[in-house]
């Protein structure tokens, strides 16, 4: 092969990679797949990735946790003093979400077999291996 040649390849195969680079990360800004399987796979966690200005107000988010207090105690009956939940707001404080913490994966299997769903009556959640 001539030299030529050879950089043509080169300059072809780094263009590639280029192409290939840019595209996996606008697919990862749109779907966070890969934050999603670090979280689930390294750090036990499972979050929503919502901006804060689509997540419910913080009153509504508040009425759901009064209203669901059985289902919110049977969550930490799963395992006393190592499972609990927690209110979050985001921005100004007029948003807000739900996380629910709990320390072994074992723990988490069952908040999710409760929770049944991908949010928590309408809220959105996050599952923290704390």
């Amino acid at each position: 092969m001539n030299r030529k040649r050879k950089v043509l390849l080169l300059v072809t195969a780094i263009s590639l990679l280029l192409v290939v680079c840019v595209g996996i990360l606008f697919i990862e800004t749109k779907t966070k797949v890969v934050r999603r399987l670090v979280d689930d796979v390294i750090y036990d966690n499972r979050n929503h990735y919502l901006p804060c200005e689509q997540l419910p107000p913080v009153s509504e988010v508040e009425r759901v946790v009064q209203e669901h207090q059985d289902v919110i105690q049977q969550i930490e009956a799963v395992n006393p003093g190592w499972v609990g939940v927690e209110v979050h707001t985001c921005g100004a404080g007029q948003n807000a979400d739900i996380t629910f913490w709990y320390a072994t994966r074992k723990d988490r299997i069952a908040i999710e077999r409760i929770i049944d769903g991908d949010t928590f009556f309408g809220v959105p959640y996050n599952l923290n291996n704390r």
